[in-house]
């Protein structure tokens, strides 16, 4: 069958410093932000200029009020580039310094992903870097907190069903005839099967569907499909409400999240909801063949990790001086 486990240790290395190098870079970016000359459509030059009337109103609104702005970001494929074995991934390099420019200036960034958060910490390299201190990252969906003020994770109790469909899953995937390179990784509060690694990762992905499902709906779980994996989890949270709970929390006046995979469709559809209520949001995209949902729906398409890094860079250099 070919599969194997994978696991990792959600809490390693909260509390290290970042590379010394990485918190200068940062420095070095936060003080060079300044506010970028407009041009006459209203936004800076550097600016992309969404496509939408929405997306442009919005764009306006953070620009206004920095310090009212809640920005949500997921990692893997947003922040991230997306590579075979997801405990390579690492933070785009420029996203770090980038993230130090802008998260003095906003109420707060959000990195609201289906990782532990303590994993997404460390991929991430946001321990101990100065101008993240407004940071927080929502792991697991939002059932796991990791704040960068205090460097600790906190989260509730595990849902029973994950350690039931752990012990189940090997066999579900041998009955299931899973493909060579069909593999398991071990997500602490879920789990999840990888099927990149196969000769065919989409005919690997389609024929696991179904017993995977029937799996998690045995024990109480949910699948969350993504990029070539389906991650069977614990129901009641996904990337919306994990966003809209955290806004309302912060009390934001406007709102971006970015993503790229199908988890990140809830936290579309809590902005879009958002915007129904009267705060506005932009919905951008990090672009890629593989998944295409969320362009149809974006105001704003980047290109991939790289575009996304960027635009939070020209945000940032954008905004004028933080304001209650």
């Amino acid at each position: 069958m070919g599969t194997h486990s994978e696991p990792t240790d959600p809490y390693d290395d909260l509390n290290a410093s970042s590379d010394p190098s990485a918190s200068t870079a940062s420095a070095s970016t936060a003080s060079t932000a300044s506010t970028a000359p407009k041009s006459s459509s209203g936004f800076s030059d550097a600016l992309p200029e969404p496509v939408t009337a929405a997306g442009r109103d919005a764009l306006d609104a953070i620009l206004a009020r920095p310090g009212r702005v809640v920005v949500g970001l997921d990692f893997d494929g947003t922040l991230a580039p997306i590579v075979p074995d997801p405990e390579q991934s690492r933070a785009h390099p420029e996203a770090v310094p980038a993230l130090a420019a802008l998260a003095p200036k906003v109420a707060s960034v959000a990195v609201i992903t289906g990782r532990p958060a303590g994993v997404a910490v460390h991929h991430g390299g946001f321990a101990g870097v100065a101008g993240l201190e407004h940071l927080v990252v929502l792991g697991h969906y939002g059932v796991e907190r990791w704040d960068a003020v205090t460097g600790t994770v906190t989260a509730p109790p595990p849902h029973p069903g994950v350690a039931a469909v752990r012990a189940e899953l090997p066999g579900v995937l041998e009955r299931a005839g899973a493909r060579e390179g069909t593999w398991i990784e071990e997500k602490g509060r879920a789990v999840a099967v990888h099927t990149r690694r196969a000769a065919d990762p989409q005919a690997a992905f389609e024929a696991l569907r179904e017993p995977l499902s029937e799996l998690a709906t045995r024990h109480g779980l949910v699948v969350e499909p993504g990029r070539m994996v389906l991650e069977l989890r614990p129901p009641g949270m996904d990337k919306g409400v994990a966003l809209r709970e955290y806004v309302r929390e912060v009390g934001a006046e406007a709102v971006l999240y970015a993503g790229d995979d199908l988890g990140d469709l809830p936290a579309f559809t809590a902005v879009e909801d958002l915007r129904a209520e009267g705060v506005p949001g932009l919905l951008v995209c990090s672009g890629s063949n593989e998944v295409t949902a969320l362009a149809k729906r974006a105001d704003l398409v980047v290109d991939g990790p790289a575009g996304v890094v960027r635009l939070l860079g020209e945000m940032a250099a954008a905004m004028a001086s933080p304001t209650a």
